[in-house]
């Protein structure tokens, strides 16, 4: 299943409502599972971005989906990244001309 990395930043709604935010990532997780995706690893992270999240989904579409309900929500905005593994890393540049 594709990879992918999401950056997350806290809107002044989710900062005002932090000691909540243990429950939404809950929620999320569950909300994750009934896209077909899982949330495997999640951080709370410090500098420009507030956590990072870490997700498996059966397709881009699935975790688009995803990402823009989550957002909708209104407690974060979010950037995600389409990951590659080692093994898909290194047959992408083993098949450069």
């Amino acid at each position: 299943m594709p990879h992918y990395v999401t950056l997350l930043r806290y809107t002044p709604q989710g900062a005002a409502k932090i000691k909540e935010s243990p429950k939404r990532l809950d929620a999320a997780k569950k909300a994750a599972e009934a896209a077909g995706g899982k949330i495997t690893a999640w951080y709370l992270t410090m500098g420009k971005y507030d956590a990072v999240l870490i997700s498996e989904f059966p397709t881009d579409e699935a975790v688009a989906r995803f990402m823009l309900s989550t957002g909708a929500l209104g407690n974060v905005t979010t950037h995600t990244l389409k990951a590659f593994s080692e093994a898909e890393y290194r047959k992408i540049v083993g098949s450069l001309p």
